[in-house]
């Protein structure tokens, strides 16, 4: 079937809480690289075409230029496009942003710490992005063992939740005791990790135990792996190209695929400037792999 003709119902659906959400969605990070905002506005309503309901995104979701890079010209912002795209929006659309984390326009990193500053950032993430209310706020950390505590700062957002303006938290950067830690306070409808194929395979046990507590696991980068910012390569080893001979598909499909294959509760939110590319991945939550190539994957 062409994969214009696939869409993300092909990978099912998870609870975010009290909203429902295709397991194939989409992230905006990479919108803000590409010049054009007109071409941006079209892969985002071409994702809603395709299916896609759930959009990851952040304020600090920037080009060059704003507080993700140093340049020139006016910045980019993952939040206005998605707002100029996709205003009024659908009911069914859940939009998943982050607070507590941002790049300041050295490089360095910058946390929200305090309530107030928490309360900023959702609140800049409320205008940029036109809304009320927000779906789901993650907390981003910086990880520090022995003085990284999310309670606190979970405990401000909670507060935020309750006065409306969340509907539902996640937690973003972080290891299983921040996890516990969170839910003492507040319940967590997801947790956004780095994690892929062939990078932070660590966080396996971290994986098996949001299914157990019926937290989504949406991993970031599971087409870039370790190369993370740099985007998808074309360096892959020889079972992912077997497999995706076999199933006459693209390599970045079998890794979305086997991202999906490791566990009901985990979702995948590929992002690209790319209409073909766009497809391609949506396409990819259609794929079945058998036992014998997940485990020759690894």
């Amino acid at each position: 079937m062409p994969t214009d003709k696939i869409t993300a119902a092909a990978a099912g659906t998870w609870s975010l809480g009290d909203r429902t959400a295709n397991r194939m969605g989409f992230g905006s990070m990479r919108l803000t690289a590409d010049p054009d905002p007109a071409r941006a506005v079209r892969v985002l309503r071409r994702a809603l075409d395709l299916g896609v309901n759930h959009i990851d995104t952040a304020a600090f979701y920037v080009s060059p230029g704003g507080t993700l890079g140093v340049g020139t010209g006016s910045p980019r912002y993952a939040t206005d496009l998605i707002r100029r795209a996709l205003a009024p929006y659908p009911d069914e659309l859940v939009i998943a942003t982050k607070v507590g984390f941002a790049v300041d326009p050295a490089g360095g990193v910058v946390e929200a710490d305090t309530p107030a500053e928490l309360r900023a950032q959702v609140e800049e993430n409320l205008r940029r992005l036109g809304r009320d209310h927000l779906d789901v706020v993650n907390l981003r950390i910086v990880k520090r063992r022995g003085r990284d505590s999310v309670a606190e700062r979970f405990g401000a957002l909670a507060e935020l939740r309750d006065a409306g303006l969340i509907r539902h938290l996640g937690l973003s950067n972080v290891r299983a005791d921040h996890l516990d830690e969170a839910g003492a306070v507040a319940p967590v409808v997801c947790v956004q990790n780095t994690y892929a194929l062939d990078n932070n395979r660590g966080d396996d046990e971290l994986l098996r135990i949001c299914g157990e507590r019926g937290v989504a696991y949406v991993p970031f980068f599971a087409i870039a792996g370790a190369r993370r910012e740099a985007g998808a390569g074309t360096d892959h080893d020889e079972a992912v190209r077997a497999v995706a001979a076999a199933h006459a598909v693209t390599p970045h499909q079998v890794r979305l695929a086997w991202t999906l294959h490791r566990g009901r509760h985990v979702l995948a939110i590929p992002g690209t400037g790319d209409p073909d590319h766009l497809e391609q991945n949506v396409a990819a939550g259609a794929i079945r792999l058998t036992a014998e190539e997940l485990a020759r994957l690894g």
